[in-house]
């Protein structure tokens, strides 16, 4: 991590001559700030952070990121392995969103050793998902077997525009589950495109599932020129 994290603000993220110097910054990513109020969540979100958190001996701190590479998923690069399209035959299972939002969030916990999705940011996760906000919608996504109904895999994520980003994701660790994470991802990636999303944000790019997915790695600025596009473009609602 970089030796100085700046605070940011809501005041500051206004400033658009700011916000270029901090696009222009190579050597800072990670920002902090001790406001959580919705209004400064989906304005660092709208600008391309991704947030997770940092503790300190007083308090829980959100740490906005602007990545240097962003992992984005257009749809026609989904790539679908053979152990998927067995589970994709098999139809034993289902994608929902937003039947169980609560309940993703408490199997996000368990699944994490270290959960930075906590605290303050569980609350304001809660608010932001009852609000409903036409331009700026957080989800949760549920894989669930058709056969008892039964969570098997899920994330959360917010959708600006016709755009989608991931936060975090769990899936159950029993072998009879083996796939089941792949098999979310795929039924996500394929549900957005059926609903005419531009592309998928992943955020960071090194993990090798998403690689698997079949993402493409982006720099900071061709992110942005992307993102700044399509979250001003409309799409078919995620809710049902």
């Amino acid at each position: 991590m970089q030796e100085k994290i700046y605070q940011l603000s809501l005041e500051l993220l206004n400033n658009r001559d700011y916000f270029q110097e901090l696009i222009q910054n190579k050597k800072v990513n990670y920002y902090w700030s001790d406001d959580w109020s919705r209004d400064f969540y989906i304005k660092q979100a709208k600008l391309g952070f991704i947030s997770t958190t940092y503790e300190i001996p007083e308090k829980l701190l959100l740490l906005p990121e602007l990545q240097f590479e962003y992992a984005l998923l257009d749809f026609t690069n989904l790539h679908i392995d053979s152990k998927v399209k067995k589970l994709i035959k098999e139809d034993n299972y289902k994608l929902t969103f937003d039947t169980s939002f609560e309940k993703v969030l408490e199997k996000i916990d368990k699944y994490h050793k270290y959960n930075w999705l906590k605290g303050p940011y569980i609350d304001l996760m809660k608010q932001l998902h009852k609000a409903k906000d036409p331009n700026f919608q957080l989800h949760s996504v549920e894989l669930l077997s058709k056969e008892n109904r039964n969570i098997i895999a899920g994330e959360i994520g917010y959708v600006i525009g016709a755009t989608y980003t991931s936060l975090s994701g769990f899936s159950l660790k029993e072998k009879r589950y083996n796939n089941c994470g792949k098999l979310q991802l795929v039924y996500l990636a394929q549900e957005l495109k059926k609903r005419e999303f531009s592309f998928w944000n992943l955020g960071h790019p090194h993990m090798e599932y998403k690689k698997r997915l079949g993402v493409k790695v982006y720099s900071r600025e061709l992110f942005l020129q992307r993102w700044e596009e399509a979250i001003n473009r409309k799409q078919k609602d995620l809710y049902e």
